[in-house]
């Protein structure tokens, strides 16, 4: 299990947010930044939550209980006019092993195809 003091490293590094201004942000001290990034002291319940809503992830992302590091609310997002994104993965958890497989084969060369248009949009530019 990844160490709590590493994720909050990785978060404010992927902000581009140095220790004094992801503090001066959370109205902490520099030194309780480092104390947390080293895993000298864990935050409180209600810092772990402020931490969490800071950087948009679940607090159990920030406690290195799961890799989902989106928020729960973000399910309730529509993709479609009436299809929301928690539909989808309802969808297809209800569906048999074989076309679930089939469905992440798709997905992965959706991914696929949406990188090489992305890669032919900026040498074009």
């Amino acid at each position: 299990m990844r160490e709590i003091g590493d994720i909050l490293a990785n978060l404010r590094k992927e902000k581009g947010l140095g220790q004094k201004e992801m503090a001066t942000r959370l109205n902490l001290s520099v030194g309780t930044i480092s104390n947390y990034e080293n895993s000298v002291h864990a935050p409180d319940l209600n810092t772990l939550c402020r931490l969490a809503e800071f950087f948009d992830v679940t607090t159990d992302y920030l406690l290195g209980r799961t890799e989902y590091r989106c928020p729960p609310e973000i399910l309730n997002s529509y993709v479609a006019l009436d299809y929301t994104a928690q539909d989808i993965v309802n969808t297809v958890l209800s569906l048999d092993a074989g076309t679930q497989a089939t469905i992440v084969d798709f997905v992965k060369y959706m991914k696929h195809l949406h990188a090489g248009k992305a890669s032919r949009n900026q040498t074009s530019t």
